[in-house]
């Protein structure tokens, strides 16, 4: 009974890995992965570098940081959908020329201008290469014991690069110029290209129908506005600011024909029905909550630990190491909790885990507390990674061959949203409880307690002009409002994660192996060689 099966799945392997190693393959999509990972946060390190040099502007300054996932956040469907139609190896190609090309711009940038249209093309380079690689990733991984194994490697080589762009940031401009954090791309990218049209096997959907123009600039424009909004939400805009309110609008508005005009077409650019099975809509829900309820909270958990605990930076990014070896040892350890406990409890389990790192933290005081931080940041990190692991694997799984594309562009835009969304609720809650107890410091004037009402950061500044008992006084108060407010901000996110529990009780009980849609992929002439193997 083994015989036939395991034929037929070695057939299966070697169709779609189009002659290449699969686990090749593998290593050179996370190349690619750990490129655009590193970018996004690389250049945080350097923006006082960047400002020294440049003099750009306040509102250019914003630009600089985050015109890059703002653009990369908006093209992902465009992109994902366009490599389903012209070739998913051809985009992530042109991704990676383009990615280069950017890097050598920004490195050699003379003035803001230039340094914000480098940012943006490397977010028009980033959107081409991240639906790309998980979407070749799943041709290259019919079967779905092997697919989970390779997702997990992804997924943990996504947290070492978010972890190792402020680390690799601060070691570059030890020794070199800002620049040099760009220029390091364009050798990788140099050897990626090459190994990439050697190794990487193309693939299509099925190209029934024309490629929707319309709406894949109207996905793009829809979501522009709604990051852009949810952005300036997250830096401390109100929502009834004209440059608040007018991009989520024409945003949301955007979107609502985009989702009109794919169930009118008979050919649509995203098949919208992927999200009537409900493991891929509950897997895309958990993902938008998972990163909701935790990004926002990383932001705040860095201010933590530079500004109530005296931290440097570097000290900041060793103490959220053990957040990044945990969060690779789950990815690592994904595919096989998955098999033994399938979708459901692992996702609901990931979930719970994380509440329960983050509850635990709410025992974060005013004084440096080493091994409480070690062991919740280790909980949050395996927490979260099993999480994400299980709801990616799921949808992914989920998705038809044809659309994998359009599915790993959907996945990626949940992670983004959920990510910007979470920082503008989060930072919300922040400020609401923290804001509240500067009202009324004892001998500090009015208009020195609302200035340091707006931040932690800005309650220093205020407090060293004061000097004096006010100034120590307006710098304690301070701290005690922080740590309150990260306090409620922390049992926000608790009861977020909570509420993703619960989602992920809609997901498969158990890992289902045999997708009939691989079978359906294999042209004819293999269907007779699989019966002549049976035979």
């Amino acid at each position: 009974m083994s015989g036939p099966t395991t034929a037929a799945a070695a057939l299966r392997r070697r169709a779609a890995g189009a002659g290449a190693n699969r686990w090749v393959v593998l290593v050179v999509l996370c190349v690619s992965l750990l490129l655009v990972a590193v970018d996004a946060t690389v250049l945080h390190v350097a923006v006082p570098a960047v400002t020294e040099d440049l003099r750009p502007g306040a509102i250019e300054l914003l630009w600089i940081v985050d015109i890059y996932p703002l653009v990369c956040a908006s093209l992902l469907i465009l992109f994902g959908t366009l490599g389903d139609r012209v070739g998913r190896r051809r985009v992530l190609l042109l991704g990676y020329g383009l990615f280069g090309l950017a890097s050598g711009l920004a490195a050699l940038a003379h003035d803001p201008q230039v340094l914000i249209l480098a940012r943006a093309l490397l977010g028009v380079g980033g959107a081409m290469i991240m639906p790309a690689t998980l979407s070749i990733l799943r041709q290259v991984f019919p079967d779905r014991r092997e697919r989970a194994l390779a997702i997990g490697i992804w997924s943990a080589v996504a947290a070492v690069g978010a972890a190792v762009g402020p680390l690799l940031g601060g070691f570059l401009l030890e020794h070199f110029w800002w620049g040099s954090v760009f220029l390091v791309n364009i050798p990788l990218m140099l050897v990626s290209l090459p190994v990439g049209r050697l190794l990487l096997p193309e693939s299509k959907g099925d190209g029934r129908g024309p490629w929707d123009v319309v709406g894949a600039l109207l996905a793009a424009g829809g979501l522009f506005g709604v990051v852009l909004g949810v952005k300036r939400l997250g830096g401390g805009e109100p929502l009834a600011s004209l440059f608040t309110l007018v991009p989520l609008v024409v945003g949301a508005a955007l979107l609502v024909l985009f989702v009109r005009r794919q169930r009118r077409r008979a050919h649509p650019l995203v098949d919208l029905r992927m999200f009537a099975r409900p493991a891929f809509s509950t897997s895309v829900g958990c993902i938008v909550l998972a990163m909701l309820a935790l990004v926002g909270l990383e932001l705040i958990a860095a201010q933590y630990l530079q500004l109530v605990l005296g931290l440097s930076p570097l000290e900041t990014g060793l103490r959220l190491l053990p957040l990044t070896f945990a969060a690779m040892a789950a990815g690592l350890a994904g595919a096989r909790l998955l098999r033994r406990f399938g979708p459901r409890r692992m996702v609901c389990a990931g979930f719970c885990l994380t509440a329960v790192a983050v509850l635990l933290l709410t025992a974060m005081g005013g004084e440096d507390n080493p091994g409480l931080l070690l062991f919740g940041f280790v909980l949050l990190g395996f927490g979260l990674e099993t999480t994400l692991f299980g709801a990616y694997e799921s949808m992914l799984s989920e998705a038809p061959q044809e659309q994998a594309g359009g599915a790993a562009a959907i996945g990626e835009t949940s992670y983004q949203l959920g990510a910007g969304i979470g920082i503008a609720l989060l930072g919300s809650v922040m400020n609401a409880a923290y804001a509240p107890g500067l009202a009324s410091v004892s001998g500090v004037p009015a208009s020195a307690s609302a200035a340091a009402s707006h931040s932690l950061g800005e309650a220093y500044e205020v407090a060293a002009q004061l000097g004096g008992s006010a100034g120590v006084a307006l710098q304690r108060a301070a701290r005690d409002c922080f740590v309150h407010g990260l306090h409620v901000t922390l049992l926000v996110s608790a009861g977020l994660l909570l509420l993703g529990a619960v989602m992920a009780l809609r997901l498969p009980r158990v890992m289902q192996c045999e997708a009939p849609a691989v079978e359906a992929e294999i042209p004819a002439p293999r269907e007779v060689v699989e019966s002549r193997v049976s035979a």
